[in-house]
């Protein structure tokens, strides 16, 4: 076998000596004849859910040397959901981008992948896609459970909760402060099933994670064990030339929303999935996600649907235990990292615990899965997650209350004044890829204070942008096309009605057609879009596609595999 790297390393003359002599810093003498795996991590302490994947990054190292390749620590872009502004959503393409191209520029066969915090994982995804070289996966695992008062806190998840709960006056000030330091208990990103435990998840069903790895909390000894044999396989995946590309099908991403639906997984995990098969070239579409995975049964009982956390779903025998239960949905012939189906790797899964993991004949929910609305009001689709909504809201009609942007939500909504009561469809736009920019985690919007003292505690919300993976509640997210590109957002007036429907997967705008026709976007939202000058937000805006492909660049679709025709002197 030729190895990829002996394009910079073999040979005599000055090119070859200059890239060897400026690596032989403590190699073995036969450096150059091994496979040269990197270690991409997303380690940093502004991100401070990967904060630990340096020590995780030393295990790999080890798994590395020991199958006798050579392992590269490379340093990529690496989002902190909970810092980065305006959105972490604003650079997943860059840092995909990035990656990919540090990837192919340098000499290296393959490659560990360390992520954890929710863009950091899609991200390394894409990249490894699009490159294409011998890749696997290693999350960083979620906190351990943390207590307040004596009841367990589900990071995100109860961060909304109990910040309402002050608004409405049921929680004071203090005891919220204190809830700080036990909420985030140890290393390890969120501990509810929100968007870093579901790309974890989703990507180990993908099959680009070793079996029986995601989701073991951060702290565990285990996940240093795993991330060391994740090191050796990167070397034997070299060996082999199995790249991403040689498992990573269709089949691969519609097993993939079986366990979106199963574990009720963000609904972030649409875009990722989205963006992720378009590099690979994978047919992959909005109506995918309800044509497969809307009948699923929820049978993770976890926070934010359920009751449990990622803990516990470790404890009660994981994703493969739970895959188990749904083994009829998932296509067998679907492979993995490892070079054999992922159905064979259930083969002994047991469920330790049925209350976390639920028995198919006793689910969380009957049907949970992301459902797909279309109608007038958003042509392209939008995403509703019926196992975090409320019941009663599941079919409603409502007046809308409209937002221009993010500042005139906040600077309006808590006016003891605002026209609004328990049945208003609170509408946001102006959130969307292009108008915010980057699409932010604000759907989930708080809800007025004078509904909170009166006790009411969701209302129906619809947005073009998205919602943590931790968040709750009846919010219609990602409708596209956004207000910024044109979309109908833009025309919704304040006292328009609005019909949704979940189960005839509809939200309307309830106008007649002459008036639709008729009218045009507020001055006020169009003024408060998106308008960069320079740079990065400049680049994405001009070419960021919407929500429902992936909201990926145009430019960025497909692979440009791992080639470098030219020399460097």
């Amino acid at each position: 076998m030729t190895l990829r790297s002996a394009q910079w390393y073999q040979g005599s003359g000055r090119d070859a000596y200059i890239h060897r002599a400026w690596m032989r810093r403590g190699v073995p003498e036969d450096a150059f004849d091994r496979p040269q795996i990197a270690i991409a991590n997303t380690a940093s302490d502004l991100t401070p859910c990967n904060k630990h994947l340096t020590e995780v990054a030393a295990a790999v190292r080890n798994g590395v040397y020991e199958a006798g390749g050579i392992p590269l620590e490379l340093p990529v872009v690496s989002l902190g959901e909970t810092l980065v502004r305006p959105t972490a959503m604003l650079w997943r393409n860059m840092a995909a981008m990035a990656t990919e191209e540090m990837l192919r520029a340098n000499p290296v066969d393959g490659v560990v992948l360390l992520g954890g915090c929710d863009k950091t994982i899609p991200s390394l995804l894409m990249a490894a896609a699009s490159v294409d070289l011998p890749a696997v996966v290693v999350p960083g695992g979620p906190m351990v459970t943390g207590t307040f008062r004596g009841v367990p806190l589900g990071c995100g998840t109860d961060v909304w909760r109990l910040s309402e709960e002050v608004r409405a006056g049921t929680l004071s000030a203090d005891d919220f402060t204190r809830s700080e330091s036990a909420m985030i208990r140890s290393k390890g990103h969120c501990n509810t099933m929100g968007t870093a435990s579901t790309m974890a998840l989703v990507t180990e069903t993908l099959g680009m994670v070793l079996p029986g790895v995601a989701g073991t909390p951060a702290p565990d000894a285990r996940l240093l064990t795993a991330a060391h044999a994740s090191g050796r396989l990167a070397v034997e995946l070299v060996a082999a030339d199995r790249r991403p590309s040689t498992f990573l099908t269709r089949a691969s991403f519609l097993n993939a929303i079986v366990a979106l639906a199963a574990i009720g997984g963000s609904t972030n995990a649409v875009v990722h999935l989205l963006a992720v098969a378009g590099r690979l070239g994978v047919q992959l579409g909005l109506d995918d996600f309800d044509r497969v995975g809307a009948d699923v049964p929820v049978l993770a009982d976890l926070q934010p649907s359920g009751r449990f956390l990622m803990d516990d779903l470790h404890r009660a025998g994981g994703l493969l235990a739970l895959l188990a239960e749904l083994r009829d949905l998932l296509d067998p012939t679907a492979l993995t990292v490892t070079g054999r189906p992922l159905v064979e790797h259930l083969d002994g899964a047991t469920v330790w615990d049925r209350e976390v993991i639920r028995p198919r004949s006793e689910p969380l929910l009957a049907a949970g899965g992301i459902a797909v609305l279309r109608g007038n009001l958003a042509p392209g689709g939008a995403v509703v997650k019926p196992a975090a909504a409320s019941p009663h809201l599941l079919r409603h009609r409502g007046r809308a209350m409209v937002f221009d942007s993010i500042e005139d939500f906040h600077a309006r909504i808590d006016d003891p004044d605002l026209d609004v009561d328990a049945d208003s469809v609170l509408v946001l736009r102006g959130c969307g890829p292009k108008g915010y920019p980057g699409m932010p985690e604000v759907s989930n919007m708080p809800l007025p204070k004078k509904l909170l003292e009166q006790g009411v505690r969701d209302m129906v919300r619809v947005c073009d942008g998205r919602m943590s993976g931790t968040a709750y509640g009846t919010v219609v997210l990602h409708v596209a096309p956004e207000a910024a590109a044109g979309g109908p957002l833009a025309l919704v007036r304040t006292g328009d009605v609005i019909d949704l429907d979940i189960a005839e997967r509809r939200i309307d705008v309830d106008v007649p057609a002459d008036e639709w026709a008729a009218r045009t976007p507020d001055e006020a939202s169009v003024a408060a879009y998106a308008a960069p000058r320079r740079g990065w937000e400049r680049l994405y805006v001009d070419h960021v596609l919407q929500a429902d492909t992936g909201a990926d660049l145009d430019f960025l679709l497909g692979s440009s595999g791992s080639q470098v025709s030219r020399e460097s002197h």
